[in-house]
């Protein structure tokens, strides 16, 4: 993506790694954990596509109150695994 001052630019490494320019993560949100999927056309043009891996996606949910178990009792009663 290109900038005023030029396109953004950066080297692959000789195990084929390249990091992503801070200012690409922030503007495109990228955080650690997000996956980058690379697909090629007929011109051999490159594109990415950004999937975002969020953790915790119960986290909206409100906690439900079901009662507290006692783990040796139900044992006793259904038996162990």
């Amino acid at each position: 993506m290109a900038t005023e001052e030029g396109p953004e630019e950066t080297k692959v490494s000789d195990r084929g790694m390249v990091t992503i320019p801070a200012d690409l993560c922030r503007r495109l949100n990228i955080e650690p954990g997000d996956k980058l999927r690379w697909t090629t056309d007929e011109e051999e043009s490159l594109s990415v596509e950004i999937v975002h891996q969020r953790e915790g996606v119960f986290d909206d949910f409100e906690p439900v109150d079901v009662g507290e178990t006692n783990a040796v009792e139900v044992e006793s009663e259904f038996g162990a695994e």
